[in-house]
């Protein structure tokens, strides 16, 4: 059951309440880093559907992380509107162009594929290429064919598209820029060959013909548009041309449509991405209403002022939106601190997370951040040396893994059987104590701790209290209450793995700047601030580092240590003075 309108508004400042009433579009909202914007967007939606502008059921809300998504289905649910599609762009594309495909093509769906490496692989061999399938290879190659599928760049085209956009690639070989773009035009061309043979797409693919047949088939384009008639794109500074005209084609000529971003955090132009659909909003709409959402709520002053040098040092700040500021109490000033080598850096990195796990602070509360992967390795091989427990971000989803499954399978098993005694919390322990003190295990316990405590999101708090009611209610026995909550905590990690979203897992968490896009953490560092690393000395995109150094800034929420070994960075030179 939908909440009141007057619930939705409550506790909105000025700026997100405009957003949020402003409920017919075209709306663009520029949000800054922290500003509140994905609680904006879901109290926008679910205004609308109170006000009677939308039915749920009509509502298309696209980001760019199935972790975004499902956070953005969890908040409709707590404001009583669960029918609304949040995907991402992809996995909206995929749903229709599964439903429709006997329609417009006919016989078996392709198999999906995943992964590129192992059709990159073979596409080496089949190309006769002499490049080692490394990991770094690898995935060097399938970015680069994934930049030219969202251009729509062909493997004819792709060498000549490359040198105009002045791509820099590094293959472990002795060859010339020129040679690698061949070689890559070539893998590329045996890449889709190899598709094709094994009748295979990839994600690219799939918006690649979600777009052809609404294009081509008028009649699935219209049923689709009569489907959807109210859009929210997060993120959009992040759209590739290719999701700009798949979103033109949901569209059409309507004009129910709010775009939020923020091009200060536009970070993966070279995947293809572009801030200029975001920028150009008003000349495509020019009666579109704008709103800047600019009052941080995640870091403190002394941190919002230093991500706001950063823009103004390079004068993006008036391309970019507002400078933004700090609702919270002022802290600690950040911290730079140079040294002569990596080891010297490390080391003293080391030093003061260890400080902090002594003071008291939980080692989930520390991230460290770095430009790249390999800086990522030494750190962790230091943290490991001194016996602190680290995470690193990568690529594969938690939910994925073998090991997690299995533990799931067993929760659910245990949460349909009777209760074995004492509370649900100690039957848990029971039911985990086989598979030891993993990671994954020590993040279930400290999430069911969390439920039994009561200090979980309000959507969980609500659930148990509703189970917990009902049971007393009915006069019915502690062991019934101990079963409904492990079949609660079972729900909540099912929800969690359709968002992407894993419980917090013990200790500091390690990633790249790219990777902590829309996390934030309490104690940062961010390591590695050196000329020739940040910016990267094969860039050519100064100003997509310096945004790239914006973000990782902005995920600190109370302090903040940037370090460098060498030569500093050009970008600390306004900070350092």
């Amino acid at each position: 059951m939908a909440i009141a309108n007057s619930q939705i508004l409550n506790g909105l400042d000025p700026d997100q309440l405009a957003v949020v009433t402003a409920i017919r579009g075209p709306v663009c909202v520029i949000a800054g880093a922290g500003t509140g914007k994905t609680r904006v967007i879901t109290n926008r939606i679910a205004y609308a559907i109170n006000s009677g502008v939308t039915d749920p059921t009509k509502v298309l809300a696209l980001t760019f992380t199935a972790r975004a998504a499902g956070e953005m289905r969890a908040r409709l649910r707590n404001l009583g509107v669960p029918n609304v599609a949040a995907r991402t762009f992809h996995s909206a594309a995929l749903k229709q162009l599964l439903y429709f495909w006997p329609y417009s093509f006919g016989g078996q769906f392709p198999t999906l594929l995943t992964t590129k490496s192992g059709f990159i692989s073979q596409a080496i061999e089949r190309a006769e290429i002499a490049i080692p399938a490394q990991a770094a290879s690898l995935r060097e190659i399938a970015s680069e064919i994934e930049w030219a599928k969202v251009l729509e760049i062909s493997p004819d085209n792709y060498q000549a598209e490359a040198i105009a956009a002045s791509r820099s690639i590094r293959l472990p070989n002795n060859k010339s820029e020129a040679e690698n773009l061949e070689i890559i035009a070539k893998v590329y061309e045996a890449y889709e060959s190899l598709k094709r043979q094994e009748r295979t797409l990839d994600f690219e693919d799939v918006l690649l013909l979600t777009v052809g047949m609404l294009e081509e088939d008028r009649g699935v384009r219209e049923r689709v548009r009569d489907q959807y008639r109210y859009f929210t794109v997060d993120e959009y500074q992040d759209v590739s041309p290719l999701q700009q005209r798949l979103l033109n084609l949901w569209l059409g000529n309507r004009e129910e449509i709010c775009v939020v971003g923020d091009a200060a955090q536009t970070i993966y132009s070279f995947a293809g991405a572009t801030s200029n659909f975001l920028l150009s909003f008003k000349n495509r709409f020019p009666n579109a209403q704008t709103f800047r959402l600019s009052t941080g709520y995640r870091s403190t002053p002394e941190i919002i002022n230093t991500a706001n040098q950063i823009l103004r040092s390079a004068n993006l700040v008036s391309d970019h939106g507002s400078e933004l500021s700090s609702a919270n109490s002022h802290g600690d000033k950040p911290l730079i601190n140079g040294f002569n080598s990596t080891g010297d850096e490390i080391a003293y990195v080391v030093s003061q997370v260890t400080k902090h796990i002594n003071s008291g602070v939980d080692s989930s509360d520390i991230a460290i951040l770095a430009r790249t992967n390999a800086q990522l390795d030494q750190i962790k091989s230091a943290l490991n040396n001194s016996k602190i427990p680290s995470q690193v971000r990568s690529g594969e989803r938690f939910f994925d893994r073998v090991d997690v499954r299995d533990a799931m399978r067993v929760i659910r098993s245990a949460s349909v059987l009777p209760p074995e005694g004492g509370d649900w919390y100690e039957d848990l322990l029971s039911v985990l104590r086989p598979f030891g003190e993993a990671d994954y295990v020590q993040g279930f316990l400290r999430l069911a701790k969390e439920i039994k405590e009561g200090s979980t999101d309000l959507d969980l708090i609500e659930n148990i209290a509703d189970s917990d009611s009902t049971n007393s209610s009915n006069s019915t026995n502690s062991n019934n209450s101990r079963s409904t909550s492990m079949r609660t905590f079972l729900r909540e990690l099912e929800d969690r793995a359709e968002q992407n979203n894993p419980p917090v897992l013990p200790g500091v968490t390690l990633a790249t700047l790219h990777s902590a896009k829309g996390l934030e953490w309490k104690q940062l560092f961010l390591i590695g601030v050196a000329d020739g690393l940040l910016p990267m000395s094969n860039s050519n995109d100064l100003n997509e580092e310096r945004r790239l150094f914006y973000v990782g800034v902005t995920r600190a929420k109370e302090n903040i240590q940037i370090t460098y070994a060498g030569k500093p960075s050009s970008f600390l030179a306004d900070l350092i003075n």
